[in-house]
């Protein structure tokens, strides 16, 4: 079963995190971005969530802040947390990741049946 740190957990560990409210601040210095959506499911009521859904989304204009060698992951589908024009960027890399997850779980399953 995996593992899931809370932040004292981290803390206890020494592992090193920051968190931050504006991806703008920080997005020069990151070596993965691993966006997700905002999820309706998690709010208590429907205000909340049409307030926050579109305050992080990844465009163009925020690439352009960030390193040369920076990789986008995003576990798929978007909702328009990305904006589509990002998909023709080199760093974004969620359709590798994709496809190379749908391997992983074919070849789990294969070893789970026996069939390898």
């Amino acid at each position: 079963m995996p593992e899931y740190l809370t932040q004292g957990e981290f803390k206890k560990k020494h592992i090193r995190f920051s968190e931050t409210a504006s991806l703008e601040e920080v997005i020069g210095s990151l070596d993965v971005l691993y966006m997700t959506r905002v999820q309706r499911e998690r709010f208590f009521n429907e205000e909340d969530y049409i307030r926050l859904k579109d305050s992080y989304i990844l465009d163009t204009e925020k690439m352009k802040s960030a390193k040369k060698d920076m990789i986008v992951l995003h576990p798929l589908p978007r909702v328009n947390e990305i904006a589509v024009e990002v998909d023709d960027d080199p760093r974004a890399a969620y359709f590798k990741q994709m496809k190379y997850g749908m391997y992983i779980r074919m070849a789990l399953i294969a070893s789970v049946l026996g069939a390898v």
